[in-house]
């Protein structure tokens, strides 16, 4: 698999139109391009490629579940959410694990995803739920979408039981985006809101900022907001002055 595409429901998706947005200095997108599903479009991109493949492959998982794990801002929840949109699945964060009840949580539902799931273990009462969630999602023929700082391997589980049902995970890094990436996600965010910028300014942010798809959204979400209530078009120097205010 390349990154020229990614396939969804049986369908195939190559990259962008001659694989640019319409951008002064025209930035070339060399990523897949992913439609909306309920976010915002997803590039696909070495760092993640593989998570999205085996996300595609759903609901023909071999496993009772998959684990995605990365740093901060390397896309994990983007893909979760996503694949909870494909799936119809309810989403879980780590403070209703710890304080929910299983049926009550679930309900009827065949595909979860709990997000920041290692930071769920390591107390009796998480533990129990987490397993009684698993099982319950087994007996159903359903299908469990963890998230993680870290893989499952490196986790504090005390509960055997539950230890040795994660260890059947599949397990899946996505790494930090790079520069390209980080560019190419720029111009797409600013493309969206119809903001033309020069490519010096995608040069200046990203020699500047955190990379991260959260830190870019922000960014472009700032810059569009001063730009407006300016009257201003986005430069180099305006984007100076935006980033020593931030």
């Amino acid at each position: 698999m390349t990154a020229s595409g990614i396939s969804l429901h049986g369908e195939s998706f190559p990259k962008s139109p001659s694989s640019k947005l319409s951008c002064s200095g025209q930035l070339p997108l060399a990523f897949g391009y992913r439609p909306t599903l309920g976010r915002e479009d997803f590039l696909v991109a070495p760092c993640n490629q593989q998570a999205v493949a085996l996300l595609d492959r759903w609901p023909e998982w071999t496993a009772s579940g998959l684990m995605i794990y990365g740093p901060a801002g390397c896309g994990k929840t983007h893909l979760a959410h996503v694949w909870q949109t494909r799936s119809q699945a309810v989403v879980l964060s780590p403070s209703a694990v710890r304080d929910g009840d299983p049926p009550e949580l679930l309900r009827s539902r065949t595909a979860v995803v709990i997000e920041d799931t290692d930071r769920i273990v390591g107390t009796a009462t998480s533990e129990r739920t987490l397993l009684h969630i698993y099982n319950m999602l087994s007996e159903r023929q359903g299908s469990l979408l963890l998230t993680a700082m870290i893989p499952i391997a490196e986790w504090s589980v005390d509960l055997p039981d539950l230890r040795s049902r994660l260890a059947t995970l599949p397990a899946v890094g996505v790494g930090v985006p790079d520069d390209a990436l980080i560019g190419a996600v720029l111009v797409k965010m600013f493309s969206d809101r119809q903001l033309q910028v020069n490519q010096d300014v995608i040069a200046y942010l990203l020699a500047r900022m955190e990379r991260s798809f959260a830190a870019a959204r922000r960014i472009v979400a700032v810059l569009d907001t001063e730009a407006l209530a300016a009257k201003r078009r986005i430069t180099v120097p305006f984007v100076a002055r935006m980033l020593d205010g931030l």
